[in-house]
């Protein structure tokens, strides 16, 4: 009934499409339990949700491959937690040879259909997540996965060209992410030499010095906000866990260093605008010239759980801050040092913008392209 529906609305519009059912692309089967086989120097991935929802990233090895699949299968999750983001996701398996199919994935083998384009029809399908009620575990049942209706090109060369696009904008993605991983990996190690002395910039060449924090800069606390709390206000409120609000009034207009008295202990933030913020977190104020950009980096390299002195929630001292010794250089290398750094971070804001609107781009292109709203062949 539902395909006959959608093929009455759709026919007049594009005949060189059609509604297919799944059964009739695929040959379906079920993965198998792993449990026995599992080993940290088996030769074969194991394919489960965990692996597929984070995209490969979390893998287990098993030394017997008991439910092989081959090279343009589709891996498809069939069970998930309510409301779960791995249900009816999907994985296109790339070559042979390399993974075994864990219970509660299904392999769909695609037959007359382009693999990828199936891939791409199929993953987190809106006909797939009306199984979820919200409420209970879904678990999908075979015979409900093969009624999945599809709205296909018949012409396979048509099939193709959507699944190069889409493959080739995925690849930039992949790209994108890796290079940011780069950038940041690098940026980690260039802040583990500059903020640490252990390298040094053209032009420098004073020694550093053995300092307490607290001969660098004062740790304020922050203020209740009821009295000058404005949704028009200019100046952000800031807790440790984020921006709260707006005040009318800021309680420090300087460059600070950021770090949280109670909860979020670990997350050092730099703030150059006039700013708010309440008793959960700290602020801070320079000392002598000293550099509040540079000090920010530096706080990301400290373990600030050492410092915890709270067995529930995480809390930090302000004396405990100002008594943790560094070395540290002039102001004037400290600047140099910061502005390094920020172009890095600057660097890597621009590649995670590029990748925000290339996964944006996707977005837009699956809707176009797996509807056959915009079309990649002659009509």
């Amino acid at each position: 009934m539902v395909i006959s529906k959608l093929q009455d609305r759709k026919a007049d519009k594009f005949k060189d499409w059609e509604i297919k059912s799944l059964l009739d692309l695929v040959n379906y089967t079920n993965g198998k339990a792993h449990e026995q086989c599992i080993s940290d120097s088996g030769q074969y991935i194991v394919v489960n949700s965990k692996f597929i929802s984070t995209e490969g990233q979390i893998r287990k090895y098993s030394n017997a491959q008991l439910c092989a699949a081959v090279r343009n299968d589709i891996l498809m999750v069939m069970s998930d937690v309510p409301n779960g983001r791995a249900i009816a996701k999907c994985y296109w398996v790339e070559k042979d040879n390399a993974y075994t199919v864990n219970q509660r994935i299904c392999i769909l083998s695609p037959k007359k259909v382009d693999g990828k384009f199936l891939y791409y029809k199929l993953n987190r399908n809106k006909y797939f997540l009306s199984f979820d009620d919200g409420a209970k575990q879904t678990n999908l049942r075979k015979d409900e996965v093969l009624k999945c209706p599809l709205w296909i090109p018949k012409n396979l060369a048509e099939q193709k060209a959507i699944s190069i696009a889409l493959s080739d904008v995925d690849s930039l993605i992949d790209s994108l992410e890796e290079l940011i991983e780069k950038k940041r990996n690098f940026k980690l190690a260039t802040m583990q030499e500059l903020l640490t002395g252990k390298t040094r910039l053209p032009g420098f060449a004073d020694e550093w010095e053995e300092k307490k924090l607290g001969e660098i800069l004062i740790i304020r606390h922050g203020k209740n906000q009821s009295k000058v709390e404005d949704e028009n206000g200019l100046y952000p409120i800031l807790a440790s866990g984020g921006q709260i609000g707006k005040s009318s009034l800021p309680l420090y207009d300087k460059p600070s260093v950021l770090i949280g008295r109670k909860g979020t202990i670990n997350r050092p933030r730099y703030i150059d605008i006039p700013f708010w913020t309440v008793d959960t977190l700290f602020y801070s104020e320079m000392k002598n010239g000293n550099i509040a950009k540079f000090f920010y980096y530096r706080f990301l390299l400290i373990d600030w759980m050492k410092y915890n002195e709270a067995s529930g929630v995480p809390s930090l001292n302000a004396k405990t801050i100002e008594s943790i010794e560094i070395i540290c250089p002039k102001p004037t290398e400290q600047n140099a040092i910061s502005s390094v750094l920020s172009d890095l971070d600057f660097e890597i804001e621009a590649l995670q913008q590029q990748l925000s609107k290339t996964k944006n781009l996707k977005i837009g292109m699956l809707q176009e392209l797996l509807t056959g709203k915009t079309r990649l062949v002659d009509i």
